[in-house]
């Protein structure tokens, strides 16, 4: 039998760790609060801009519940912010089963944690590309890479860990916990896959729509070669 099949899950999963990396930061302000206002020993993994204004929304707590990404990868982030969250302890974190034995032992090896939630948007590839006159190359530096990723990694194990792609589901996600002792249900979990999973359909969608309207010969007005 594979190691990666999955015959036991929990409904129910208490949020301790969670990964947050937003290009909208719309509703942080509240969410992130709430979030430890319902779990007082929550543990905030963050990269970047979304990093600081973490840090600036929660003050002195951030002492003891926020961390670098790349203070717990122990790879800094690329000049320019190119690579943040393209790390094995992330995708482990991400993708491990509760009671997978082998998946503890990796989570053990590494010094790694289980990541019980993602909040995760994207850059804004499509608001990019509505501007007049965008060109190739600026759109193509808005494509985002780690932001996909995670959120495919985590919608997939909606078995266990909470997907979150939209700021307006913020007051229902903390409505559902402040009821639920800090915990998600698989129930909510699926739903918020299915919704991570259309977002990046989206997401993809608008960039495959957007190469395929522009000639080569627009794209080499781009670049020198």
């Amino acid at each position: 039998m594979s190691v990666n099949i999955v015959d036991r899950i929990d409904d129910q999963v208490k949020v301790r760790n969670i990964l947050v990396s937003v290009s909208d930061k719309n509703g942080l302000d509240l969410f992130i609060p709430q979030l430890i206002d319902i779990i007082p020993d929550i543990r905030i993994f963050s990269t970047g801009g979304t990093y600081e204004k973490i840090k600036d929304i929660i003050g002195e707590k951030s002492k003891s519940c926020l961390t670098q990404v790349s203070d717990y990868t122990g790879q800094p982030e690329t000049q320019g912010g190119l690579v943040k969250t393209l790390d094995f302890k992330i995708y482990l974190g991400l993708l491990t089963e509760t009671y997978n034995d082998f998946h503890k032992e990796d989570l053990d090896r590494t010094d790694s944690v289980s990541i019980d939630m993602v909040i995760v948007n994207l850059y804004p590839f499509k608001e990019t590309i509505s501007k007049e006159g965008v060109t190739v190359e600026e759109a193509r530096g808005n494509i985002d890479i780690g932001g996909p990723c995670m959120i495919r990694a985590s919608a997939k194990n909606f078995l266990r860990v909470a997907s979150i792609v939209d700021p307006s589901d913020y007051e229902m996600i903390v409505s559902k916990m402040r009821a639920n002792n800090g915990m998600m249900s698989l129930e909510l979990r699926y739903k918020l896959a299915r919704k991570a999973f259309e977002h990046t359909a989206g997401y993809d969608r608008n960039i495959a729509d957007f190469l395929v309207s522009k000639s080569f010969e627009e794209v080499k007005k781009c670049y020198k070669y």
